[in-house]
């Protein structure tokens, strides 16, 4: 019979798993769902240009199912504080949209500075899970004499934090500086927040045990709940 810890972690790794699926999915299905609505291939300005598209409303629910599974998510303290911060700022990101092309009113400037607070904030926080939470290990452990897989993960981990701050820093920068024919015909700002997506989903889901599992494959399940992880090194 499975115990409440057992269930709890179950939980916790399908928040995980949940979490990194929906970011994996969310820049394929806009781009394929607008195309399909335009008749021909087209790239957004953006991912969460979006909103401005035929898929606004699978943006919007994409990044709410989101926040809600990173607020609702329970692990260490630490965890759960930051989990919070980043499915608060998704929602936000969700509901107060980016610019559409053209003339602005002040209000949508207003809610365009929300959206990029709350952009900053999410991909920030998600920036700090990869770098500092999902590479702990037991406590007194160094990490470099941490099991195999768990020195695979943590490589995940840090690769994926490179590319969320990496794949921002192009996108805005190419942006900024391309002439704007090649900028509409590339739309670097949509890879870049896309790499970032990706990466943050990829961490998420080898951190719910996606990739890269422990003992052939055997579950290794975490302590919930607890100040510290009893078992901190997925």
């Amino acid at each position: 019979m499975a115990t409440r810890t057992h269930l709890d972690a179950l939980t916790v790794r399908r928040l995980r798993r949940g979490v990194g699926t929906i970011a994996i999915i969310l820049p394929i299905a806009v781009t394929i769902g607008n195309s399909v609505i335009q008749g021909k291939f087209t790239l957004l300005g953006s991912v969460s240009g979006a909103y401005h598209s035929g898929m606004r409303d699978w943006f919007v629910g994409s990044l709410c199912a989101m926040g809600v599974f990173l607020i609702c998510y329970r692990y260490a303290k630490l965890d759960d504080w930051l989990s919070t911060i980043a499915g608060t700022a998704a929602i936000l990101v969700a509901l107060f949209p980016t610019k559409a092309r053209g003339e602005a009113s002040t209000a949508d400037l207003w809610i365009w500075w929300i959206h990029l607070a709350a952009s900053v904030i999410m991909f920030a926080t998600l920036a700090v899970f990869c770098f500092f939470v999902f590479t702990r290990t037991y406590r007194g452990i160094p990490k470099q004499e941490a099991p195999g897989p768990k020195r695979k993960r943590n490589a995940i981990y840090i690769v994926c934090g490179w590319a969320i701050i990496g794949g921002l820093g192009l996108g805005a920068g190419l942006s900024a500086i391309l002439p704007h024919d090649i900028e509409v015909a590339v739309q670097p700002l949509f890879w870049g927040e896309s790499i970032a997506i990706w990466a943050f989903g990829t961490a998420w889901l080898a951190k719910g045990d996606a990739i890269i599992r422990d003992n052939a494959g055997e579950d290794v399940l975490p302590e919930v709940g607890t100040e510290t992880p009893a078992v901190g090194i997925g």
